[in-house]
């Protein structure tokens, strides 16, 4: 069973850490609102997971933007990192996806990056 919820919980352990950067998997639904960390370590780099690697289905630009969009509501666009949930290479047997899809993920994170740029850079 995967674990689900926001990180609340985490919160006062993550607020107490002297790290600059928290690097958070936020592609599926079940790690809750960004409002959640965004409140509270706005004053940290976020690493912002925006593609599910265990998925075939290659997250549009639209919605990785979009995503990005509501983090920067707490985060300063240099302060913004975007990632995948995870990795792909999970296990040293065997890549969590194929090739194909794992570079058309990437892409997309690239094509969305250069978005953000254009707007907030």
């Amino acid at each position: 069973m995967l674990l689900t919820g926001d990180y609340a919980k985490l919160l006062p352990a993550l607020e107490r850490m002297k790290i600059d950067q928290f690097v958070l998997e936020y592609a599926t639904p079940r790690a809750g609102d960004i409002e959640v960390v965004g409140r509270s370590l706005s004053d940290r780099e976020l690493g912002l997971g925006v593609v599910n690697p265990r998925t075939d289905d290659v997250e549009s630009v639209e919605y990785i933007v979009a995503k990005a969009e509501k983090a920067l509501e707490y985060y300063k666009p240099e302060q913004l990192f975007l990632n995948t949930d995870c990795g792909f290479g999970c296990f040293a047997s065997r890549s969590v996806n194929i090739e194909e899809v794992a570079y058309k993920k990437i892409c997309a994170i690239v094509e969305a990056s250069r978005i953000l740029k254009g707007k907030y850079c």
